[in-house]
């Protein structure tokens, strides 16, 4: 059997000038990495129903302050993994993720840590807890929170008292409703309405959702009645019952 070489010389040759071109239109449209600047940063903040501290503004902030900003600089300079490590650095950011892509675009995904509750006890601690419990330090951020006050030490705050706050705002009507948690000294909670002139004992901080269950039901069949100003003190500690104490200024 006797071998074409012409033949296959024509068809090697045609090979070969077929992977040169492909390289060449694949080089000549990527562009230049050394010479690729950040044009653009985007960064997204993951939402939550309760709102937390974080912005966009803020995580520029945390980065420029850290001189981990991308904006402007070449891309071979930016490091993906020291943005991400900036950021998780800080108390109120639970994870943080960064990307760049060859457009020149650097993308910052972050994961905020979402306070449910803002401490303010007897023994002076002032602080946030968020909704797995872990503390968060004072901070000069605002956002409408939910106050509580009284015997609370951070061992009861993080068991206890989250438990009890998450059970509030997972529910749109009290988490609208609600403004403070307050803590007896024998570990038993009260809650303090937006609305109405009455404070809400719920006894031991067990079966939250079932008390505020009741208690629900009590504002729409009984209080929508009576009037939100009746009572001054209500009850609902007791399965089945809702003890109330009538306002000596309301008739």
């Amino acid at each position: 059997m006797s071998v074409n070489w012409k033949k296959t010389i024509f068809v090697v040759c045609d090979i070969v000038i077929a992977a040169y071109l492909l390289l060449a239109v694949t080089a000549f449209n990527k562009p230049d990495a050394k010479a690729t600047v950040c044009s653009e940063v985007k960064i997204d903040v993951a939402q939550n129903i309760v709102d937390g501290f974080m912005t966009a503004g803020e995580i520029k902030r945390i980065l420029t302050e850290n001189k981990c900003y991308p904006l402007s600089k070449p891309m071979t300079d930016i490091n993906a993994r020291t943005i991400e490590d900036c950021l998780k650095r800080s108390p109120f950011v639970e994870n943080a993720e960064c990307f760049k892509t060859q457009r020149g675009t650097v993308c910052i995904y972050v994961k905020q840590r979402i306070p449910v509750v803002r401490v303010m006890a007897d023994n002076g601690d002032n602080y946030y807890i968020d909704t797995r419990g872990n503390l968060m330090p004072e901070t000069r951020y605002v956002t409408d929170q939910i106050i509580a006050t009284g015997t609370i030490s951070r061992k009861y705050a993080q068991k206890t008292l989250t438990h009890v706050a998450n059970q509030i705002i997972q529910d749109k009507f009290w988490k609208n409703q609600v403004v403070q948690i307050n803590i007896l000294s024998d570990g038993s909670v009260e809650i303090v309405p937006r609305v109405g002139e009455h404070v809400i004992y719920l006894g031991a901080p067990v079966n939250i959702e079932k008390k505020l269950d009741r208690l629900r039901k009590f504002y729409l069949y009984g209080l929508n009645k009576a009037g939100w100003n009746k009572y001054n003190y209500i009850n609902v500690e007791f399965d089945n019952q809702i003890i109330c104490k009538r306002n000596k200024r309301k008739k």
